[in-house]
């Protein structure tokens, strides 16, 4: 069997994260298959679907470098699922509902108040064609409902073994609207068949629509799927993700400087294991080793710390060069003007200390601005200290006739400190927070001679 799966986004949104681990794990399928990877945009609700996102979707998709192999709109496709309808409705297999909104509005109203479940009642199907024939006269809407066969539906989950559905739960779901757009459930249906996919791996949020599925399968005469319905993704306080554990959208990764192969390494990682300790894998060895036996049941906790060190390894992995085109855009950004030799440098200074692209700023931003933004606790600790200006103004005073080697700099400043009967911190804490605004930075002599010695004398000459 040639494996045939796809990922089936609807544009009424930007891709999120989870939508992405989903495409992935049916990339990585299909690659270790030797098959192909379909992308299907879903865009039939035409009041939400916008062309902005499903741009963003295929952004996305290609940041992470998940090329696909062909691509649908099923907006193009309104024709087919007309036509299959006319086979249902011969088959007997449909009826027109003519329930109101606020009909079936108050009939779930009184469910909740019984606290039980929602389910149409099947009204419609037991209307006479006298009765039909009397509503349409009077021009009353009406939608197109599917009719749930009795028994029971199982589906033989390739993730979570066998799932048995009794039909009585079922109500006889809607196929087409009043307005005559097909519902997502009919067009997947019949979408996934004539593509002729073989695998549908999704989230576990879409179980309970399954069984539906699978009637119309049988009803249309169609092959059924094999399914894999993948564990969610959850916060570490194990609750469902939000913004805050990093919820969003992949295009949110990409601006704050995510790698694409840190994400998919991470994403790839999530509700799956690989059968060894290893943590760092490239798509290549994901392709490789992908099975979705290897997909876990239980919820996947999204560690934003692990996305982190791991994007710190990839960051690691580039060359001064490669990273410096990469940081500068983040720099620019900011009115920063990165010169070329001097970005390598920092480059050289910055990178171990780098999680994320956009820490560039952050952490090395002073060497490309003249406006210093001081740490206001340390500023006052500091700087309104008359003695601590005192030593500042004594230290830039003598550094005027040093040679500015982080060598001769680092020699020259520890006896200055040992003449004074001090400690290094003395000097080199203030001396920081002069020069970079922080008490953190790269080690202080390798930033006074990227500096240089007229922009470090400036900053060390403040106000007293």
């Amino acid at each position: 069997m040639s494996v045939r799966v796809r990922f089936a986004p609807s544009p009424t949104g930007n891709l999120h994260i989870g939508g992405a681990r989903t495409a992935l794990f049916n990339y990585l399928f299909a690659k270790h298959h030797g098959g192909k990877f379909v992308l299907r945009i879903e865009d039939t609700d035409t009041a939400r679907s916008k062309k902005e996102y499903e741009g963003n979707i295929l952004q996305s998709l290609k940041w992470l470098k998940m090329d696909w192999d062909e691509f649908y709109r099923q907006s193009e496709r309104m024709g087919i699922y007309s036509e299959h309808l006319e086979k249902l409705k011969a088959g007997g297999k449909v009826y027109k509902c003519f329930c109101t909104k606020a009909e079936l509005d108050e009939k779930r109203r009184k469910c909740e108040l019984m606290k039980k479940p929602y389910k149409y009642d099947g009204k419609c199907s037991r209307l006479s064609a006298e009765e039909i024939k009397t509503l349409e006269a009077e021009g009353r809407e009406h939608v197109i409902r599917f009719r749930i066969e009795p028994g029971t539906t199982a589906i033989n989950d390739l993730v979570r073994g066998t799932i048995t559905f009794d039909n009585r739960e079922l109500d006889d779901f809607v196929l087409t609207r009043s307005d005559g757009v097909p519902t997502y459930n009919f067009c997947v249906v019949i979408d996934d068949a004539l593509m002729n996919i073989t695998h549908i791996i999704r989230g576990e949020d879409h179980i309970s629509n399954t069984p539906r599925q699978l009637q119309l399968y049988k009803a249309l005469g169609f092959k059924e799927p094999l399914f894999a319905h993948i564990p969610l993704i959850i916060g570490t306080d194990k609750a469902k993700m939000s913004k805050r554990d990093g919820g969003v959208a992949v295009t949110d990764y990409s601006g704050a400087g995510y790698l694409p192969e840190a994400t998919v390494n991470f994403l790839a990682m999530l509700g799956c294991s690989y059968g060894s300790n290893e943590q760092v894998y490239s798509l290549k060895d994901l392709t490789e080793k992908f099975s979705v036996e290897h997909i876990n049941k239980s919820p996947a906790v999204f560690d934003m710390n692990k996305l982190e060190w791991l994007n710190g390894y990839y960051i690691r992995q580039k060359s001064d060069e490669e990273l410096a085109a990469l940081v500068k855009p983040y720099l620019e950004a900011k009115n920063m003007a990165p010169d070329g030799s001097k970005l390598i440098t920092v480059i050289r200074l910055e990178k171990e200390r780098l999680k994320k692209l956009s820490d560039i700023v952050e952490n090395a931003g002073f060497f490309f601005t003249d406006h210093i933004e001081y740490d206001k606790d340390a500023y006052e600790k500091f700087f309104k200290n008359a003695a601590t200006l005192a030593l500042l103004g004594e230290y830039e005073h003598e550094l005027r006739h040093m040679a500015f080697d982080k060598v001769s700099l680092e020699a020259f400043t520890r006896g200055f400190v040992e003449k004074k009967g001090l400690k290094l911190k003395d000097i080199v804490h203030p001396a920081r927070l002069a020069l970079t605004g922080k008490l953190v930075s790269a080690g202080l002599f390798e930033v006074m001679e990227t500096l240089g010695k007229d922009v470090v004398l400036y900053r060390l000459d403040l106000p007293k």
